[in-house]
């Protein structure tokens, strides 16, 4: 009896130490602000003090990748550790997401981490799931975890939202147990469109000091645009500026595992939604105390499906079983910079449907399915359906890019413009291949796919790409990809919208599909 006793004892002492060892998990996301947009990384008209804190406390990621450029299938892949393409329904934006899979918060939850949420988490789609956990959070909840979201704001400018996260923040703290790690998931909904137009005179920026990329036309439109845009992407960074002060007040900073970034890059055309570098290249920062050798830069491809096994291994868990990214957490407490990990020297991305308003023949709302394998200094692509709109079509306003001044000025452009080129780039159909020299090229404007010099290059990539995506059974190399165009997309009454017709039912037609296979 004293033997069983002492046992049971010395269990009850080991779970506590185990759980004051462990550390809280602080994951701050924004809602499409591009990498290069913060300062460590080198912006000159975003000022980001609070990011780049977090990077010279901590480590700065220059190759962190998304996998997906787009809110859900990206945001998919963080709360389950999967690729997109292993993502069955979620691989598409604005899905019906099953509960199928296992969400990292949720697990943390069920090991001991009290856990919630503010502002964006998983989205946007149609998530039924239901929390298993305590009366106060049995309500369809988010895969990013348990809502807090009572504390609001008034907003500086029109098209910020009245959400204050860092103050939902603040609240969940108050509430945490005394014994328990937190899991907390800080989204913000900004620098998501639209802006309030030409808040940058109010803000008195200049605009002479904006950089304008490659493939935009270089005038007051689009600077104007990007400075309004540099408002918002500074809003979400004083919240991790708060949300950092709030820890510090109560002695947690030091044990809790920071990570900064953003879903994909800014909601401009060509960019978000789109498979090139700055669409699908995010801001990674992380911080955990003295875990962490602070002032380093990691150059070690790193991508969203990685981020749960991380922060499962980092809470002394196994990953599930589910979850295929592969943990960085060895980078994190390596002391080194540099390439740490050879092997980790590309990453492969990609997309199926984004948005409605894309059609096929008699198929609605199909999508652009591309893959790409990017490494230190080739990007490659692979557009399955060249024949397609890349950006949605054109009868439908091309739907796969956010209404913006930018857009408007590129879509107003004639063919005999000279700057129609622009217009090109950003909404004309693509070749079946591309290939860009990221080092000469940054911004993929010049494809060199049939450059017959590039050309071991690009067959290279191609295998490397394809055996990836063989391994990872991604149903589109594999054959069996079609059904991407018919997992319904969740905005049905919308889609009898625009394409007038009534009876349009994504459902049905995904269980018609099923049963014709």
């Amino acid at each position: 009896m004293i033997k069983a006793y002492l046992i049971f004892i010395t269990a009850v002492l080991s779970s506590i130490v185990a759980s004051a060892d462990r550390p809280n998990i602080l994951f701050i996301i924004a809602d499409d602000a591009s990498r290069d947009s913060m300062s460590v990384y080198g912006s000159t008209y975003v000022d980001t003090p609070h990011f780049d804190r977090i990077a010279n406390e901590g480590l700065l990621f220059t190759n962190a990748y998304n996998c997906n450029p787009k809110c859900a299938p990206a945001r998919a892949c963080l709360v389950t550790g999967r690729y997109s393409w292993q993502l069955e329904e979620a691989t598409n934006h604005n899905p019906f997401l099953s509960d199928k899979w296992a969400f990292y918060p949720y697990l943390l939850e069920d090991r001991g981490y009290f856990m919630g949420f503010t502002g964006k988490g998983w989205g946007p789609g149609i998530y039924k799931g239901v929390h298993r956990g305590s009366d106060k959070f049995k309500t369809p909840g988010n895969p990013a975890g348990n809502p807090f979201n009572e504390k609001t704001l008034k907003a500086p400018y029109k098209g910020i939202q009245n959400v204050d996260y860092a103050g939902n923040f603040e609240l969940f703290l108050d509430q945490l147990p005394d014994d328990q790690p937190f899991c907390f998931w800080l989204g913000t909904k900004e620098p998501h469109r639209g802006y309030e137009k030409d808040s940058w005179k109010k803000d008195g920026r200049d605009l002479d000091d904006v950089t304008v990329q490659d493939f935009y036309p270089d005038n007051e439109t689009i600077r104007g645009d990007l400075a309004d845009y540099a408002i918002e992407v500074e809003w979400f960074d004083t919240h991790i500026g708060r949300a950092l002060k709030h820890l510090e007040e109560r002695g947690l900073l030091e044990n809790t595992l920071i990570m900064a970034t953003s879903d994909h890059g800014m909601p401009f055309p060509r960019v978000k939604g789109q498979v090139y570098d700055e669409g699908f290249r995010v801001p990674l920062a992380i911080r955990w105390g003295e875990e962490i050798k602070a002032g380093r830069v990691v150059s070690d491809f790193v991508s969203f499906p990685d981020v749960a096994p991380t922060i499962m291994e980092a809470a002394g868990l196994e990953p599930h079983s589910q979850m295929t990214g592969s943990s960085f957490l060895y980078a994190l407490q390596s002391g080194r910079s540099g390439r740490i990990d050879a092997s980790r020297d590309h990453t492969l991305l990609g997309k199926e449907r984004h948005d409605i308003g894309r059609v096929d023949g008699d198929l609605y709302s199909v999508g652009y399915p591309a893959r790409a394998i990017r490494e230190d200094r080739f990007l490659y692509v692979r557009n399955f359906k060249p024949d397609r709109w890349p950006a949605g079509n054109p009868e439908y306003g091309y739907p796969n890019t956010d209404g913006s001044p930018t857009k408007s000025y590129l879509t107003k452009l004639e063919e005999d413009d000279p700057e129609y080129r622009y217009f090109e780039m950003a909404f004309g159909k693509r070749q079946a291949e591309e290939l860009y020299d990221i080092v000469a090229d940054p911004h993929c404007v010049t494809n060199l796919a049939g450059s017959p010099e590039y050309g071991p290059d690009k067959e290279r990539l191609w295998k490397r790409l394809k055996e990836g995506l063989v391994a990872q059974k991604d149903p589109r190399i594999l054959g069996e990809g079609d059904i991407f165009d018919y997992y319904p997309n969740s905005r049905v009454e919308k889609q009898q919208q625009i394409y007038k017709n009534p009876n349009f039912d994504p459902v049905k037609n995904f269980e018609d599909w099923k049963k014709r296979r």
